[in-house]
């Protein structure tokens, strides 16, 4: 299967179910040093083909087996495995630890309903952030997305912090969009931290009106927007999975940059810059009549404080930044 649809997995599904038959294992809950976390999915198609995975290897094969023993009309199940010491080892962990696996059909009097799993992956594809819940006493599956989740708490943190997993007899697979970066300034730190990003998993686009700064022989594998900032990042929409970062070091084109990203659910939004740099910011935007809780979003000086130098150790302290701001929550700089 194409590297590129790693984390494709109900969609490939979908595909596999309209070719002949699909199943989907879903990692619900692990104890110990688990290889991967709750949410993590394996699509297994009637004639044995996988992509994805629900425990780095370890228990693949038992997973497969089960999901091809369901196959057409088959009852859907929960599997527990032990990872021994030996068999985490192999796949790069300290110790063993427990997992529980979903295995259920798409299709059947039980399993995954397919007109759920064509909406699902229709949400995906319009970057809706979804939920899929599974009551594995029941059998009944429900689809809740997180706009509608306002009253409920325990679903609401779960989207903000990414995390599928067991509430009472149901299992909450989380299916957020995927992240994106926007970046501000084609300078020499945007170059590995949007590398970088790619590698962690971000859609990136750089954005500069300069294009002797964002030229393809720099930015070779990256998009790029050529617009003035405000206008592109306005443009870009960015949501709760968008980190937005400002790089230039000149206020004509970070300062409608930042007003623009504070106009949106971003959940990070870093500038570079020293304490004196920010404190002039801070005045300049306090002047253009920004809110002191806007100007609290601002992560500045940027990164966290690991005594960067190069431009790639700035990049990687960025990236722990924004990462941090993700999975812990963000906090006033």
């Amino acid at each position: 299967m194409d590297a590129a649809r790693h984390d494709q997995i109900p969609e490939i599904a979908l595909e596999w179910h309209h070719s002949g038959g699909a199943a989907l294992a879903t990692v619900m809950r692990t104890w110990g040093s688990a290889p991967r976390p709750p949410g993590s999915q394996l699509a297994i198609s009637s004639d044995g083909r996988i992509s994805g995975s629900v425990s780095g290897g370890c228990v693949e094969g038992a997973v497969v087996a089960e999901a091809l023993d369901i196959f057409p009309d088959g009852q859907p199940g929960v599997l527990e495995f032990g990872v021994s010491d030996e068999d985490a080892f192999a796949v790069g962990l300290a110790c063993g630890g427990k997992i529980e696996v979903l295995v259920e059909p798409v299709g059947g009097e039980f399993g995954l309903p397919v007109f759920m799993l064509d909406e699902l992956v229709q949400a995906r594809r319009r970057r809706k952030a979804v939920a899929l819940l599974v009551n594995v006493s029941t059998w009944e599956h429900r689809l809740q997305f997180a706009e509608d989740t306002a009253a409920d708490q325990l679903l609401a943190d779960r989207f903000r912090s990414d995390r599928s997993g067991q509430e009472g007899d149901w299992f909450v697979g989380i299916h957020n969009p995927p992240l994106r970066m926007i970046v501000v300034g084609g300078v020499h730190i945007a170059q590995p931290l949007l590398s970088m990003a790619n590698l962690v998993g971000y859609d990136t686009v750089l954005i500069d009106p300069r294009d002797a700064f964002a030229s393809r022989e720099r930015f070779p594998d990256q998009r790029i927007v050529y617009d003035w900032p405000d206008e592109s990042v306005a443009a870009e929409k960015p949501d709760f999975r968008t980190a937005i970062v400002t790089l230039t070091h000149d206020p004509k084109i970070d300062d409608p940059a930042i007003k623009a990203a504070l106009d949106t659910d971003a959940f990070y939004i870093g500038c570079l810059g020293s304490t004196r740099t920010h404190a002039k910011r801070v005045n300049r935007l306090e002047g253009d009549g920004i809110s002191c809780t806007g100007i609290g979003r601002i992560h500045a000086p940027i990164g966290l404080d690991v005594g960067a130098k190069s431009p790639s150790e700035i990049a990687v302290a960025i990236l722990a930044e924004i990462t941090q701001c993700l999975r812990k929550g963000a906090s006033a700089p």
